[in-house]
């Protein structure tokens, strides 16, 4: 059984490399929208590393999920958004981008708000699997997990990231 190892802080960086390139190519500065929590996490260091001005935004997934009846509400937050979504270039940033059913939860959301000129998805790692025709623009990495298996950023209190492989191996 071969065991999983990924850098949390070395994929972060390659975030942070493609959103460099990314402001630097825009015409107008795309707002950073996060998915509660670890897309939070990550909107929150880009904007402080970006030295971004904008506030970012939250999105939560909570009220559209399709296992709502399973799962009830989340205790990983609301939906914020400080900004007028209309027309706006926006970013949403994940942790974990699996199935596509929080994605899609989130972007339902999102347009409950408005509607966006354009949005981008931004993964730290893409770990295939996917259910739903849904994609990022951009992920750090991709990586293949059995089913049984789930992958969890984790913050410490000094702001590092690190990534754990939680479940059974397969």
């Amino acid at each position: 059984m071969t065991s999983l190892t990924l850098d949390a802080e070395a994929l972060y960086r390659e975030v942070l490399r493609a959103m460099e390139q990314l402001l630097a190519n825009c015409a107008r500065p795309p707002r950073l929208v996060g998915v509660a929590s670890g897309g939070v996490w990550l909107a929150e260091r880009l904007r402080a590393d970006l030295a971004l001005s904008d506030e970012i935004g939250t999105l939560s997934s909570a009220m559209h999920r399709d296992d709502f009846s399973q799962r009830g509400l989340s205790a990983s937050g609301q939906t914020v958004l400080p900004f007028d979504v209309n027309a706006a270039d926006l970013i949403v940033l994940d942790d974990v981008l699996y199935t596509g059913r929080t994605i899609r939860a989130v972007l339902n959301e999102l347009f409950d708000y408005g509607r966006p000129a354009s949005v981008r998805l931004v993964v730290l790692v893409d770990r295939g699997g996917r259910e739903l025709p849904i994609q990022a623009d951009f992920a750090a990495a991709r990586v293949a997990l059995p089913a049984s298996q789930s992958l969890a950023l984790a913050r410490a209190e000094d702001g590092r990231f690190s990534l754990q492989v939680q479940g059974a191996a397969s």
